[in-house]
């Protein structure tokens, strides 16, 4: 917390944060946010038109394209964006790199980024090892039909969908401090919006992967209770 001589040099909650090693981006909100839906939007596009192959004779639905389009898109959020502060959280607030500049702008909705909060740091570190790489095998088995495909949603889906729950659930602990709440861009944009995305979206891929086994296990002992009524 900020010592009573000292000054506040950053723009974030509580207000009273320090962060002594702060340096002020020199890039814009705009610039930011526009490289980050960019991307986004170019992997969106490139995994559409790629999944719109057919896959073993048939192909895909457009429901399963637009899943596949958000694993694409985690890959590349989970493994990169998220992979940064995993590597470079100690140097972030100081740090003029691009990435580092992105992690600055959206710590204005949730400061716990700044200041290298440990649960932060543990989660993404989690989810840059495991659920990066694993959302881009996810995309690999259903373009090749494994028929592990839907296990790897399953736990993928899961994995972000408790790892979203605890981040807010620790955020709210704390009362929401770490942004300046009901601002309509930091908190309700970036802190609100941009993370429930990771609860709405894995809730419907775990109930896909429900339904898809549970079909699967079904057949399954059909065809195990037919076999022991052929044999009896």
């Amino acid at each position: 917390m900020l010592k009573e001589e000292e000054t506040i040099n950053h723009p974030y909650w509580p207000r009273n944060l320090s962060i002594p090693n702060y340096v002020a981006n020199d890039r814009s909100m705009s610039e930011i946010l526009i490289f980050l839906f960019s991307v986004s939007g170019i992997l969106l596009l490139a995994t559409w038109s790629l999944t719109g192959r057919k896959v073993c004779g048939s192909r895909l639905s457009g429901g399963r394209r637009l899943a596949l389009c958000w694993f694409t898109v985690c890959g590349f959020i989970h493994g990169v964006i998220e992979g940064w502060f995993s590597l470079y959280y100690t140097i972030i607030p100081k740090d003029q790199s691009f990435l580092s500049q992105l992690w600055k702008e959206y710590s204005k909705g949730d400061s716990r980024y700044a200041i290298a909060d440990n649960f932060n740091v543990s989660m993404e570190t989690v989810t840059t090892c495991l659920w990066g790489p694993f959302s881009i095998w996810i995309v690999v088995a259903f373009l090749y039909n494994h028929s592990y495909r839907f296990v790897l949603q399953l736990i993928v889906s899961l994995g972000q969908l408790y790892g979203a729950v605890l981040y807010f659930f620790t955020e709210h602990r704390d009362g929401y401090i770490h942004s300046e709440y009901g601002h309509p861009i930091y908190f309700w944009f970036y802190f609100v919006f941009m993370n429930t995305l990771w609860i709405v979206i894995p809730f419907i891929l775990i109930v896909d992967s429900w339904c898809q086994l549970s079909a699967c296990q079904s057949m399954f002992d059909k065809a195990a209770l037919k076999g022991k009524s052929k044999r009896s």
